[in-house]
């Protein structure tokens, strides 16, 4: 049985050059769709103004320092219902510090859609609420800045929230 060659008469140097012309010509055309497509849905930038952000970070680092040194520890609590946060702030020997003013962001960590702006008032020593409206179950991130009587804040706490759908 003899059998015949591709193309019926034969493959030459045109067909050849088809095949490839045709096949680099869809991977040019598709990493194309590809570059747009991440050029114009993602920005690739993490924070606005990451320049001056980072000659900043021996600041921050002198911050972080200072904040430790405080040796504050302030817990999260979020309400049955999600509609309510409250921040308890201890020192080192668990008593409440009060006098601060607590402000901060509530959000979606892969978003911004969804941010809530937070200003906490001292309900008690030490306890500082605000009521948020009812949150969605899932994952939130939340950062705060405590203040005492400056414009600069003392403390800053950034943490993640895994809240539970409520039954």
């Amino acid at each position: 049985m003899i059998s015949r060659p591709w193309f019926g008469g034969g493959l030459d140097g045109r067909h050849v050059l088809a095949v490839l012309a045709g096949f680099f010509g869809v991977v040019f055309v598709v990493n194309g769709i590809f570059a747009y497509k991440a050029l114009t849905t993602n920005t690739g930038l993490d924070t606005t103004d990451s320049y001056r952000k980072g000659l900043q970070y021996n600041a921050r680092i002198a911050a972080s320092e200072s904040q430790m040194r405080l040796g504050w520890v302030p817990r999260i609590r979020v309400s049955d219902d999600l509609a309510r946060i409250d921040v308890v702030v201890e020192d080192r020997v668990a008593a409440p510090v009060g006098g601060l003013k607590i402000t901060g962001l509530i959000g979606r960590p892969a978003t911004d859609r969804f941010d809530h702006k937070l200003v906490l008032t001292e309900v008690r020593p030490g306890v500082y609420e605000t009521a948020i409206g009812a949150l969605e179950a899932g994952n939130w991130a939340i950062a705060l800045e405590l203040f005492r009587n400056s414009a600069d804040p003392v403390y800053q706490l950034r943490q993640r929230l895994w809240l539970k759908p409520r039954h």
